[in-house]
Formats: C-alpha cells, structure tokens, sequence
C-alpha cells in the first residue's frame, strides 16, 4: 500500500484539533485520468461516503465554478474553485474563504500518480477532515477493473 498520513486523526482515541490536514496516496492510473475523475462531481459519492449527490453551474469547470455537494443529513455545502491547472491541482474553497482543500497530482510514470490532499482553515479548526479510508476508496474506486470515468455532457 503506497498511503502516507501527514496528519490524521483518531475520534476513539481522542479529538486532535487540527487547523490543516495532507493526506497522500499513490494510485495506478494515468494522472489525466485521476484529474478528470475526482473533479467530475458524478464520481464524488462513489468515494465520499458522506456525499449523496454534487453537482457543478458549469461544465467544463474552471476558475469560480460553483461545486455543490449534498451530504446524508440532507444538508448542502457549496464551494468555488479557487485555482486550477490540468492534470496538476485543483483547489476549492468555501464562499466565506475560510476552508480550503487542495488536490495536487503528480506523475509516478505513465501510469502511476501520486496523489496529495491538503485541507487546512484560515480560523478555528477543521470540523470534519478527511481521513486516509477516503483515499483508500477513492484509490479503490479509480483502480477498479469496471470503474470507468463517468462522461458530463
């Protein structure tokens, strides 16, 4: 398993309060096709378990283009792409500016990528960070032997 946990947290152990949050793990795939998979939001709930639906105002995206993503209480969150460059990163951040998340893809060889998330808040804590299990599904997800990248028209 190539998966490195920069910080990460343990709810059994104890609460860690943490303003950021890098996550990295390698995936055997092309990174054109890890970019195009993890910014299409059809794919999201496939590896987020906490996501039923997203959705984009546009397609293709590009900078403040508008994701919004419903979670499993029912309840939506909306965020803006803030920065953007093909097959190399792609940020969001919320509306009021104070989460961010970073998704930065790099090229092991043709057809590995690692893959590094960086989530961080310019005040208070993050409430809910991701942990190294969403990778591993998305990782899952990507490197699947039926999972194919789901096309936007």
């Amino acid at each position: 398993m190539s998966l490195k946990i920069i910080c990460s947290r343990n709810w059994e152990a104890s609460k860690i309060h943490m303003k950021e949050n890098k996550l990295i793990i390698n995936i055997q795939k092309p990174v054109n096709y890890i970019f195009d998979y993890t910014i299409n939001p059809i794919n999201t709930p496939k590896w987020i378990k906490n996501i039923q639906i997203e959705e984009t105002n546009e397609w293709p995206i590009k900078i403040g283009t508008i994701y919004r993503n419903k979670n499993n209480s029912g309840q939506w969150s909306e965020y803006s792409v803030s920065d953007l460059k093909q097959n190399r990163f792609f940020e969001l951040k919320t509306k009021d500016g104070n989460y961010h998340v970073h998704y930065s893809y790099k090229p092991i060889d043709k057809n590995n990528t690692k893959l590094e998330y960086f989530e961080w808040v310019e005040n208070g804590e993050l409430l809910d960070p991701f942990t190294h299990d969403i990778l591993e599904r998305l990782k899952s997800a990507i490197e699947g032997p039926n999972e194919k990248i789901s096309k936007r028209t």
